[in-house]
């Protein structure tokens, strides 16, 4: 038994700093995982908000030969805070004008936006990956007037 010495024992004196050392790698990891879970969480908020924009500057824009720049141009400016563009690798941005169907009566501009996340990641943290999705996905359409 070890001597106790200002109320502790001699023996246990860098057991906190082991104790610390100890924990201190998975306290890391989940701080950073919930920083770059938030980060994915916002980034595909505004892909959502960027199919929309895409679809509505498509469906107002008068020039039918201009409607796929001018979606392409809404859905870059929307992402353009992430450093992220139409001709990034892992990010897809497809435009069709839609003549009647089912979601459409008339004629509807689709914007279709697909981030291959798994392959791309905006912040690649080695053992947070499993928790992020393999793609995000998002679809909008507007009527075209």
């Amino acid at each position: 038994m070890g001597v106790v010495r200002g109320g502790r024992r001699q023996d246990q004196r860098g057991a906190a700093a082991v104790e610390f050392a100890l924990v201190l790698p998975l306290l890391l990891l989940l701080v950073f995982g919930i920083i770059a879970y938030g980060y994915m969480l916002s980034f595909r908020q505004s892909m959502s908000q960027a199919a929309a924009e895409g679809a509505r500057a498509a469906a107002v824009n008068v020039n039918a030969g201009a409607r796929e720049s001018e979606a392409i141009r809404a859905v870059e400016e929307a992402l353009s805070a992430y450093g992220v563009s139409c001709s990034d690798p892992g990010m897809e941005c497809d435009y069709t004008l839609v003549s009647g169907g089912s979601t459409c009566s008339t004629q509807c501009a689709e914007i279709t936006l697909t981030y291959d996340y798994e392959s791309e990641p905006l912040i690649p943290l080695p053992l947070v990956g499993f928790a992020m999705p393999d793609t995000l996905s998002y679809g909008a359409s507007a009527r075209v007037s």
